[in-house]
């Protein structure tokens, strides 16, 4: 039996390299499936012609992975379209970089000099977009992923004599609202803090755009279960291989000036370029995400592992729909038939046969997204019914039990800042159930405002505690409705 080759570019003919086009802060399983994937077909049937440079955000990451392969990966994208199934096998080959700027701090800031830079992509998590005081210019890198950007973006200017000529286009996909202004803002601290030039300044705001976006695609990343059965479809060893539903929704605000420098139009990529996402944004982040968000830890706890487990059981699927269609639906301010309609699809996504979405892998930085995806249906609920949503809150007190980290004996996968953890971890040696959960809901810092303000939250999310420990989450839920 013949041993596969390694994936490089010699071994699989792709020897020439693009321009560096594109520099992409990020490169886990999410941008390698979407960013990755829209630009190699922007490339297929265009000129765009654009290359792109991956920069690892934190200190641990998959850049030494990458260069190993040259910067190649497969893509498996899978699902069902109008009841048929879609099965497609794409080798990325449009990375011709990628830096980690904790070990070359240097070969980072060379990025800035690249004469084809025109765009610069992120997604760094809900909490990447962060501003961090403590960071400084003297830093290699600095933490926050804005700071790193400002210095990146220094470097061009300085470069470049300030050429208004070298701006570049900044298009963040982070899931936070207004991802772009509140990225320039930040930017706009630190000129401000590091006593940056006007000029630079300037520099920033007239020279460069910035555009906010809303991206959706699952992306379960790294098929581990079916691992053997996905490389029996290569005739190379690819230690990188992503998968990922078929489905891709990119919405980027912008005019026609964009729609020129990004000619997604001659694609059939449903990448929109609008005046403004927020309608998109809205309903995705509020249906999609908080269908995720609000399932993760009480799907867990109840013992599920995959989405599609998690809607098909009998139990927690009659739960996640109540959470749809009865508690964050009618939450919107939006045409009710569209979407009754959207959700359905959301279902049909969930359920995709091909796609193994482990629980695990979307419960990263739970805290702050349920602050972005859920705790808003949640207040709005209790705003037009004057009551809580029973599902909602259930799902608030599961994620609260969640990061006490073990459940029945057994460790579950938290996966948040060692902060959030520690003082989870802190607050749980408690042992008084409503001492917990006011602790909790009065942290201003996880969901920017007192919650033991809202009517009932507070011995609601105290009952629901003790339900979970007392009697699981099952029987738990039926005495928590009956309350409730």
């Amino acid at each position: 039996m013949s041993t596969k080759k390694k994936l490089n570019r010699k071994n699989v003919g792709l020897e020439s390299k693009l321009p560096i086009k594109i520099i992409q802060f990020g490169e886990g399983n999410f941008l390698r499936a979407f960013i990755g994937y829209a630009f190699q077909e922007l490339n297929k049937v265009t000129d765009f012609n654009a290359g792109i440079a991956v920069v690892q955000p934190i200190d641990k990451g998959l850049v030494q992975m990458l260069n190993e392969q040259d910067g190649l990966y497969t893509l498996f994208m899978k699902g069902v379209k109008k009841g048929k199934e879609i099965q497609e096998i794409e080798l990325i080959n449009n990375i011709v970089k990628a830096v980690d700027p904790y070990a070359n701090f240097k070969e980072y800031l060379s990025l800035a000099k690249e004469e084809s830079l025109e765009f610069i992509i992120s997604n760094t998590t809900e909490a990447g977009i962060a501003y961090i005081d403590s960071d400084t210019p003297l830093m290699q890198p600095p933490n926050s992923f804005p700071a790193k950007l400002t210095l990146l973006l220094l470097e061009r200017f300085q470069h470049f004599k300030g050429d208004k000529t070298k701006g570049v286009t900044i298009i963040p996909c982070e899931l936070i609202n207004h991802n772009s202004e509140t990225l320039k803002a930040i930017i706009l601290q630190y000129i401000s803090l590091w006593n940056l030039s006007n000029d630079f300044k300037t520099w920033i705001l007239e020279s460069n755009s910035f555009h906010s976006t809303l991206v959706d695609r699952i992306v379960p990343g790294y098929p581990r279960a079916e691992i053997e059965a996905y490389n029996a479809q290569l005739d190379y060893k690819d230690n990188l291989i992503v998968s990922a539903e078929a489905f891709l929704l990119w919405v980027i605000e912008g005019g026609e000036d964009l729609k020129a420098k990004l000619p997604f139009d001659k694609t059939t990529l449903d990448v929109k370029i609008v005046s403004d996402m927020q309608p998109f944004r809205t309903r995705k982040v509020r249906i999609l995400n908080g269908a995720h968000t609000a399932m993760v830890p009480f799907s867990i706890l109840y013992g599920n592992t995959t989405v599609k487990e998690s809607v098909d059981d009998e139990f927690t699927g009659a739960f996640i729909k109540k959470v749809v269609f009865e508690e964050i639906a009618p939450t919107l301010h939006m045409d009710k038939n569209e979407l009754i309609s959207f959700s359905d699809e959301i279902f049909d996504r969930f359920r995709n046969p091909f796609i193994i979405h482990n629980l695990s892998s979307i419960a990263l930085n739970t805290v702050s997204k349920f602050k972005v995806r859920v705790l808003p249906s949640l207040l709005e609920y209790v705003e037009i019914h004057k009551k809580l949503p029973t599902n909602l809150t259930f799902a608030f007190a599961s994620l609260i039990r969640f990061y006490k980290g073990t459940f029945n004996n057994a460790n579950l996968p938290l996966n948040d800042s060692e902060e959030i953890v520690a003082n989870f971890a802190k607050v749980w040696c408690a042992t008084d159930y409503n001492e917990i959960a006011n602790r909790i809901l009065s942290n201003v810092e996880y969901w920017g405002e007192d919650l033991t303000k809202i009517k009932n939250l507070s011995n609601a999310i105290t009952f629901a505690l003790a339900e979970i420990d007392s009697n699981g989450i099952k029987k738990g839920f039926e005495n928590f409705s009956e309350k409730y």
